[in-house]
């Protein structure tokens, strides 16, 4: 945190009241590690004796390290706090609202910042070109600490990326490629290494799949992730339950991690109860683990000072919390996050994905006439009910799936502005705004799966062989 200790505290929410009193304590035990004046320590302990105390006062709760408030953290129970608030955790996102969910709530209630426009000018100086659109369009909204590694960047301090997909089907579906889209961008303006974590160990603990069968889909999405083309040069493709084995650097700090975190904290933050597997318990160290470089000495030469940068959708924050949490305790730096908005269903934003109904989303294996049917049959329209009323009162486009995919996969800003004001006046039909979307994404997912047919095996295996990449450390 930014602020001064003598900052106005009552102005400061519940989360950032906890982000300081963890700051303070983190401060307190270097003073006191680093052997510093006796009065020095003293005026640091009482700082943050009086943090805990308004944390106190303001939460109705004592201060637990890694146990962030219990109203601002949703857990996974099935159930929101208040009717209209929205579910989110790394398992389950919920919302009433035909919009989607409030964004601008989820970063008061998680304590992260809104990307805004002085945050993208300074991105767009740094790389020297105009910012990807997904910036450009609040679908990445929110980070923690993107300014620390703007620092970094324009020291030429090195930083290095950090993503991942959890293997559930063997079909990836267009919503999951958003993350590796930008992450792609990313890695090609910076110029810095990639490491893309398969979690196909999560999959056989929370799914109802064998180990093997989580280790297929895990080879399968990563032909998938490798069509979207990312440098084999500089991008190590990984699966927990291959690397986990080869790698003591990546184990010892998975240990490290939980030797910090304790069965309370992860119920407090995961919703875990004395009902589930013990491999639950014990994967966020897992997560948490590729956000430290020391957990890949074949391409970081060891050095374990390097920041970490996680592009991904805000449900996998709780990890990330935790790992920031834990981060200095541990000896390593905070990784910084940019997170993404949700993928709606065709259905409808307030309506949830599954692999397991095919109509839910267009899948990365649908052909051009499948991709038709599905848009036309089950995209939600924002439109009236009928033709005359459209014209007169016209559509919505806050709620309309087609115009919301299309703010997603419409590369052009001015032809997007063009179908709103049009969709919006009720000059432009539900149908044709449709038709737009599927002229859209046919030949997207077409060139997709060109591209996937060129990834042999032995590519596969390439990307996922532990190497030194293209960069010095």
């Amino acid at each position: 945190m930014a602020d001064s200790p003598n900052c106005d505290l009552k102005s400061l929410s519940p989360l950032q009241l906890f982000e300081r009193v963890t700051e303070q304590g983190e401060k307190v035990r270097a003073l006191k590690a680093g052997k510093a004046p006796k009065d020095e320590i003293d005026a640091a302990v009482r700082m943050l004796l009086s943090l805990k105390l308004s944390y106190k006062t303001t939460t109705g709760q004592d201060y637990q390290a890694g146990l962030p408030p219990k109203d601002l953290v949703l857990i996974n129970n099935g159930t929101a706090k208040e009717e209209d608030e929205d579910l989110v955790d790394p398992w389950n996102v919920q919302t009433s609202n035909a919009k989607g969910v409030d964004y601008d709530k989820l970063i008061v209630r998680f304590g992260s910042s809104k990307i805004d426009t002085d945050l993208i000018n300074r991105i767009e100086r740094a790389i020297g070109q105009k910012p990807h659109h997904f910036l450009r369009r609040g679908i990445f909204f929110s980070h923690r600490d993107m300014d620390q590694v703007l620092d970094a960047y324009e020291n030429k301090k090195p930083f290095y990326l950090y993503t991942g997909r959890g293997p559930s089907s063997q079909a990836m579906h267009v919503g999951h490629l958003i993350p590796f889209m930008f992450t792609k961008w990313l890695q090609e303006v910076f110029d810095v290494p990639l490491v893309i974590q398969l979690t196909d160990d999560e999959k056989y603990l929370w799914k109802d799949m064998t180990i093997e069968k989580a280790y297929e889909y895990a080879r399968e999405n990563a032909k998938d992730i490798i069509a979207c083309g990312f440098d084999i040069n500089k991008t190590f493709i990984f699966s927990d339950l291959d690397y986990l084995g080869t790698s003591a650097g990546f184990y010892k700090n998975i240990v490290k991690v939980q030797k910090h975190v304790t069965f309370n904290q992860v119920k407090g933050i995961f919703g875990f109860t004395d009902s589930d597997c013990i491999g639950k318990i014990s994967f966020p160290a897992i997560q948490a683990a590729p956000s430290f470089s020391s957990s890949f000495p074949q391409i970081f030469n060891g050095k374990e000072n390097i920041q970490c940068l996680i592009p991904c959708a805000i449900d996998q924050d709780p990890y990330f919390r935790m790992t920031r949490d834990v981060a200095p305790r541990i000896g390593q730096p905070k990784p910084a996050l940019l997170h993404s908005v949700f993928f709606p269903a065709l259905q409808g934003a307030q309506t949830k994905m599954s692999a397991s109904d095919p109509n839910s989303s267009i899948f990365l294996t649908d052909t051009p006439k499948q991709i038709k049917t599905k848009i036309n049959k089950h995209a939600f329209s924002g439109g009236r009910d009928t033709i005359e009323e459209h014209r007169k009162y016209g559509g919505n486009c806050d709620v309309d799936v087609s115009f919301m995919y299309l703010t997603f996969f419409l590369e052009d800003d001015d032809r997007l502005e063009q179908l709103k004001q049009a969709y919006t006046s009720g000059e432009l039909l539900t149908g044709e705004l449709k038709k737009v979307l599927i002229e859209t994404m046919q030949p997207l997912v077409a060139a997709h799966q060109e591209r996937r047919k060129q990834v042999t095996d032995e590519i596969v295996k390439q990307f996922m062989t532990p190497r030194k990449l293209a960069f010095e450390f």
